[in-house]
């Protein structure tokens, strides 16, 4: 406990920390308060295993049930108050010692060689959890990238339609039926709810793209119900091997999983895939600061493979790739909103995710979505939204023609009810 004890005291001081240690002993950090965030550790190596690597001891800890977050908090809360405690520091929990990070640097390095065969597995360890999972967190289109919270106090469901409303007012499409003739390349397609949403509005034809095998299939029964399966396809295969090309283009949470090797190959070959009068937009999370590298706790538990782009890194690979930025945008706390309502929601699932899987999972996922969630509230997460094109005179002078657009997309079918939904501070 002796190194972890030094740690916690050169870090907490604002908050209100308690741990009790294996032995039993208590330690107490911070301000004095009469509502502490409690801990437990109920394995003598909990202590020492946190300390050597905080990044991702802590969250191995909580995962195996070595450390106990006690009522009335959660983990959210530690987590939450971790990260505000640096950003107030202005320091980060690194392991120490600069031989730690430079094998954390060389293991992610090798982790960003995402060929073809190794992309298909890093996709499918993140995405082939059974579909109930996913429809306990999500909402009910199963959008699972960050919502537009125009509205605060928006529902999920309400954020998410926004969201799609954004994207599609981006793509500029004719809306008064030319565009029923116009394909759309939807890459990362998810479970489908884009793609659909393009075609009802827009009438276009919308071909889906997945390398995760049950969100393809998922996304085609959905096609199929909606009687729209002529126009609306989804199919298993890498974006690398396509060969038509596409009045349009939608990446949707879909870079971050391409690796920092291939940003150059990824736009290149989209490029190829886009008509001259076309125009794609690129929606990711992206880093505030310069290059980085993934987290070890990410890197093994969550997206293997993945990485979150510097702005720098993504306008290179566009420049040297022949597009043209017509418009960017920088997405400042959507994603920790939608991150909040997420936790909320698989923490109100907590027993059939047990009985699905079992409560390691549960807990790894409790972690993961907090600690997304404190990237975007209390460091230097946010979202991208990148408009390319070939040609500059394919998109109106101003910015305008977005908010008309999205006003009249959500007009059609936003009901009522999607507004004030019980929020997570």
């Amino acid at each position: 406990m002796w190194l972890l004890d030094r740690l916690l005291r050169r870090l907490i001081r604002h908050g209100s920390l308690q741990i009790t240690n294996a032995d039993l002993r208590v330690y107490t950090y911070g301000q004095p308060s009469d509502n502490p965030i409690k801990l437990t550790f109920t394995d003598k190596r909990t202590a020492n295993h946190i300390a050597r690597y905080p990044a991702l001891g802590a969250g191995e800890a909580y995962m195996r049930g070595w450390m106990v977050v006690e009522c009335p908090h959660d983990i959210r809360d530690l987590v939450l108050m971790f990260s505000a405690e640096a950003r107030a520091a202005k320091t980060h929990m690194q392991a120490p010692g600069k031989l730690r990070n430079l094998f954390d640097k060389i293991g992610w390095w090798a982790d960003q060689f995402n060929y073809r065969k190794r992309a298909s597995s890093n996709v499918r360890h993140h995405y082939d959890l059974n579909r109930q999972f996913y429809e306990l967190f999500l909402d009910e289109d199963r959008q699972y990238t960050m919502a537009y919270f125009a509205d605060d106090k928006a529902t999920l469901e309400r954020a998410q339609l926004e969201k799609k409303a954004l994207i599609a007012a981006k793509l500029h499409l004719p809306s008064d039926g030319d565009a029923q003739g116009m394909r759309l390349l939807d890459i990362g397609c998810g479970w489908g709810g884009l793609a659909l949403y393009l075609n009802r509005h827009y009438g276009c034809e919308v071909l889906g793209i997945s390398l995760a095998p049950d969100q393809v299939k998922f996304a085609q029964e959905r096609a199929e119900a909606a009687g729209v399966a002529d126009k609306v396809r989804f199919q298993l295969v890498d974006y690398r091997d396509l060969k038509d090309q596409f009045d349009r283009i939608t990446s949707v949470g879909m870079i971050e999983h391409v690796g920092a090797r291939h940003f150059g190959e990824y736009f290149g070959h989209t490029f190829d895939r886009l008509k001259d009068d076309g125009i794609m937009l690129t929606h990711t999370i992206g880093r505030t600061g310069g290059p980085g590298f993934t987290d070890a706790w990410t890197r093994n538990y969550i997206f293997p493979g993945g990485y979150i782009p510097a702005m720098s890194e993504l306008v290179k690979a566009i420049e040297r790739s022949g597009w043209q930025l017509a418009d960017v945008e920088i997405l400042r706390y959507h994603y920790g909103h939608t991150l909040a309502e997420w936790y909320r929601r698989t923490t109100l699932h907590a027993k059939e995710i047990t009985a699905l899987y079992d409560e390691q999972l549960l807990r790894m996922w409790q972690f993961y979505l907090a600690g997304a969630e404190q990237a975007f509230r209390n460091d230097e997460m946010v979202n991208f939204h990148l408009q390319s094109v070939k040609r500059q005179d394919v998109l109106p002078m101003t910015r305008d023609y977005i908010a008309t657009e999205m006003q009249r997309l959500i007009g059609e079918e936003a009901p009522p009810q999607w507004h004030l939904a019980p929020r997570v501070a």
